[in-house]
């Protein structure tokens, strides 16, 4: 096993589950990410109580991945880790006690009658402040991270940039859209409309942000530019903006009419080349321009140990992902005589009646 662990394509290997972890937190996240970052502006107290109970069947479980790439960066790239922590050390502890903070919501909120905006508060100001926060993180990977003797020299600050600042609205924009997707397929009723009208706006938003973001990295990060524009990778690489508009404009068209997933499925597309863009323009450094993935992986014992565990686990995981949007596929609605006297519920579509707009609460 540890000989299998010595060659040249390991640590390839390791970089791609790592990026693999990523992806799969950002896209399954992104929903309940946006639909917290909705949540407040939602017209009426019923839309907020669908809007909640829609992701909490399978929000701790996107968090999952969160996770488990960040074990991964550590036990797989020790390099990696013990330089972007302390530089991005503020951004990755504001964006986990939002998380905390947003996940306590959804257990209070249920509870809470006469202080529940305050939760509500929470669960959208936690959203948005985790989401802003990936951002400054996104921007200060792409500026790249300052070191001298292996190790982080810039400051408590150096995270903060321009460029970063434009990454966290943006990627409030795709959350937004994303969640927005989600409630177009998941919810009836006036809260598909909100979802529908708020999906609009986030799309403006994306496409003008993802441009910008674009077009500034080029310009201030001469590494990016060259990566992007010299040849031949300038025609390699065309198809993924191109692609990308495309998405753009098939989302436009589909907000209104056409199958409900498809909004969803479409925004998750666009985060995926985001991200396609991303690898290109950071590729093959796990420290950005300073570490590459050779240089930073562990060595071949504590690789066969990951390797074990990730067989074991990963199945596990994305089987019991898999298992819960199965389960919570149906639409969800006000049930007469369900848990809490009317709270929303999740079932499967099989016994679920269409949407009634008397079994809302009044």
């Amino acid at each position: 096993m540890i000989e299998l662990m010595q060659g040249p394509h390991v640590p390839l290997v390791f970089a791609a589950l790592a990026a693999f972890c990523v992806t799969v937190y950002v896209l399954a996240d992104g929903l309940d990410l946006g639909v917290g970052i909705v949540f407040l502006v939602a017209p009426r107290e019923t839309d907020r109580d669908l809007m909640m109970a829609s992701i909490e069947p399978v929000w701790d479980a996107n968090e999952t991945w969160l996770v488990m790439g960040g074990t991964l960066l550590i036990a797989a790239f020790p390099a990696g880790y013990y330089v972007l922590l302390p530089a991005f050390y503020l951004p990755i502890m504001f964006m986990l006690f939002a998380l905390i903070f947003r996940g306590i919501a959804f257990e209070f909120r249920l509870q809470a009658t006469r202080f529940r905006f305050l939760w509500d508060i929470a669960f959208s100001a936690g959203s948005i402040v985790a989401t802003l926060c990936q951002g400054l993180i996104l921007g200060g990977l792409i500026n790249g991270v300052p070191m001298e003797n292996g190790m982080f020299a810039g400051g408590p600050f150096s995270f903060f940039s321009l460029l970063g600042l434009l990454c966290g609205i943006g990627l409030v924009g795709g959350y937004a859209l994303i969640g927005a997707g989600w409630l177009i397929w998941k919810t009836d009723g006036p809260t598909q409309i909100f979802a529908r009208e708020i999906a609009r706006a986030a799309l403006i938003l994306t496409a003008v942000m993802m441009a910008l973001v674009s077009a500034w990295s080029a310009l201030s990060v001469p590494e990016v530019a060259a990566r992007w524009f010299a040849l031949p990778n300038l025609f390699l690489l065309a198809p993924v903006p191109l692609v990308t508009l495309g998405l753009f404009v098939a989302i436009a068209r589909g907000i209104w009419v056409g199958a409900e997933p498809r909004t969803f499925i479409l925004a998750l597309l666009v985060f995926a080349l985001g991200l396609v863009g991303l690898v290109v323009s950071l590729w093959p450094y796990v420290v950005p321009r300073q570490v590459t993935v050779w240089d930073g992986a562990a060595d071949p014992q504590t690789l066969a140990f990951i390797a074990v565990g990730l067989a074991v686990i990963l199945p596990i995981v994305l089987a019991y992902q898999a298992h819960a949007y199965w389960v919570f596929r149906g639409k969800t609605v006000f049930l007469e005589g369900a848990y809490g006297d009317g709270e929303p519920t999740a079932h499967g579509a099989r016994i679920i009646p269409a949407y009634d707009p008397s079994m809302r609460k009044a």
